[in-house]
């Protein structure tokens, strides 16, 4: 048997530099999806809160009745009474929908499991097990409403509060 009558059993050059080049790639992926890992561990996502307090403007803007101008922005409610004005949470008290102000009827309706609330927060019908809750409310030295939803109440006895009730 002569060598060229025996199969070539080691790579050739060309094969070689082919698994070379195919070996770094996978390396290189490899080593970037780890590199990606390790930063979304470093750098990880951050939730981005509304403040808790904000201006509401003048009283004087506001009339008798419900006012919705800030229920998508900051998730509450101004009313204005006979007896003054406060903020309400915006948020059902049975499993957290967002109730709507229904103005013909004078109650706030969850559309998600039928809990009526009054112009007060109270709940009356439904499944909700207590009152909307109720944020504090004052004016500052500009003459502005601030409303805190740091600071609430979820009582019906603490409504008249002075910090829950601002008298206008």
């Amino acid at each position: 048997m002569t060598s060229n009558d025996t199969p070539d059993s080691g790579l050739n050059r060309k094969e070689f530099i082919s698994w070379f080049w195919l070996g770094w790639i996978t390396f290189s992926v490899v080593a970037g999806a780890f590199a990606t890992l390790i930063g979304r561990f470093l750098f990880p996502n951050v939730l981005f809160e509304k403040p808790t307090r904000f201006r509401a403007g003048d009283p004087e803007s506001y009339s008798l009745g419900v006012d919705e101008r800030y229920k998508d922005s900051q998730s509450v409610w101004i009313v204005k009474s006979s007896e003054g004005m406060y903020a309400l949470s915006t948020v059902c008290t049975h499993l957290g929908c967002t109730p709507n102000w229904l103005n013909n009827e004078g109650k706030f309706k969850c559309p998600c499991h039928g809990s009526g609330f009054r112009t007060t927060g109270l709940n009356f019908e439904g499944p909700a097990p207590r009152p909307l809750e109720r944020f504090s409310i004052a004016v500052d030295t500009t003459g502005n409403i601030v409303i805190d939803k740091s600071k609430k109440i979820r009582s019906q006895d603490q409504w008249n509060d002075p910090d829950f009730m601002l008298k206008v």
